[in-house]
């Protein structure tokens, strides 16, 4: 086994992007079908500029010489090569910080949080609140290599975060993640207790379920009520889970197709925004989307709906005590409730500026802020 960091940068060949833009310029486009804005999906006059954008407008060799600024290696770890951002801060004092990106993104995610947490000197900050950061790749996401073989899950995951900062020299350092990253750095806390400080995350503890039912007051009963009729939109964890194989043909084929796939699940990720791109810029939006398209990963990134979060398709994240727990959204008495029941909560702020599922995209200042300040009681 070898334990090599070696360094990376992306450089996707021209041919590459002629053919994405050719595949672009001959796309098929379908009929809008009867109905209101997008209660059939992405609207159609929405999908065809914002296709046209992509080709004509959007830079990713930009995109791309921006990414490589910071600094990116790769290492393999039980037989899979894992892609990672290392940016070490100037305050040689800064503690570790590992994040974990969600699905559908990348480490695309955390690109406006780096300067944030390395340098909190040079952007109104403590210094003394400055992180060494690292971002992996999640195995099947971006440049990081893909399961071989069925039996990837988050704990395995964790375990490679874990080996990996061990190789990088960290002995004690912070987790964050949303999403799937949820899932991943709370075993990472139980994974490595004495190695992880504290476990910050954007939301997904404290989340009811019909298990819980019987033990709700009256309020929380409402409040279970209510928070069935949030729950719609197009289940991805059971499509992922019954036939990614089947969906990813389509999209590892058609780049409209995968945008518009994409696309629509971060609409569904963004339920208090008008319009999508108040909550996620376009260009970085599309740097993820390309970032999906060009290394080939609509398939392979759908592991955790098929494998790794729970019989038939999806559970929410559990809990642990070892470590303790901060969340950027808070949430209400009852899910303070429940969180406490399976966590240590040491971080539970309610006058946070809202946002949508991807903070870190949206507010990152606010973002940031908010985990400088749990970690800022634990060290």
């Amino acid at each position: 086994m070898s334990f090599e960091i070696r360094p990376f940068r992306i450089e996707i060949p021209q041919a590459d992007i002629d053919d994405l833009n050719d595949r672009l310029s001959r796309a098929r486009w379908s009929q809008q079908l009867p109905g209101q804005d997008w209660e059939r999906g992405v609207p159609v006059d929405y999908l065809r500029e914002l296709a046209e954008h992509w080709r004509t407008e959007f830079d990713w060799r930009a995109q791309e010489a921006a990414l490589n600024e910071f600094p990116q290696f790769t290492t393999e770890i039980d037989g899979l090569d894992v892609h990672f951002l290392h940016v070490r801060s100037p305050e040689p004092d800064a503690l570790p910080l590992i994040l974990t990106h969600g699905w559908p993104n990348s480490f695309v995610e955390f690109t406006k949080s780096i300067a944030l947490l390395t340098d909190p000197r040079n952007h109104g900050g403590d210094p003394e609140q400055a992180f060494h950061v690292v971002i992996p790749s999640v195995p099947g996401f971006a440049f990081s290599a893909p399961p071989k073989e069925m039996g990837m899950t988050t704990r395995r995951v964790a375990e490679k975060w874990v080996e990996l900062m061990d190789r990088l020299g960290y002995e004690r350092y912070g987790v964050q993640g949303g999403d799937l990253g949820v899932y991943v750095v709370q075993e990472m806390a139980m994974t490595a207790p004495d190695r992880v400080i504290g476990v910050h995350i954007d939301g997904g503890i404290g989340m009811p379920t019909i298990d819980d039912v019987p033990t709700m007051t009256p309020d929380e009963r409402a409040e279970w009520d209510m928070m069935q009729q949030w729950m719609n939109g197009v289940d991805h964890h059971v499509l992922l889970h019954g036939a990614p194989q089947t969906f990813a043909a389509a999209w590892t084929d058609s780049p409209v197709g995968l945008m518009a796939w994409l696309v629509h699940k971060f609409k569904e990720f963004s339920p208090m925004a008008e319009n999508l791109e108040d909550a996620v810029e376009r260009d970085h939006l599309l740097t993820n989307i390309s970032i999906y398209w060009f290394t080939n990963t609509a398939a392979t990134s759908s592991w955790p709906m098929y494998n790794g979060l729970g019989d038939g398709g999806f559970a929410w994240p559990e809990g642990q005590k070892q470590v303790p727990v901060g969340t950027y959204g808070g949430g209400s008495a009852l899910m303070l409730r429940l969180a406490e029941r399976d966590n240590t909560i040491a971080h539970w702020p309610d006058d946070n500026p809202a946002g949508n599922h991807f903070i870190a995209m949206e507010l990152p200042e606010a973002h940031t802020a908010d985990i400088r300040t749990f970690f800022a009681k634990l060290r």
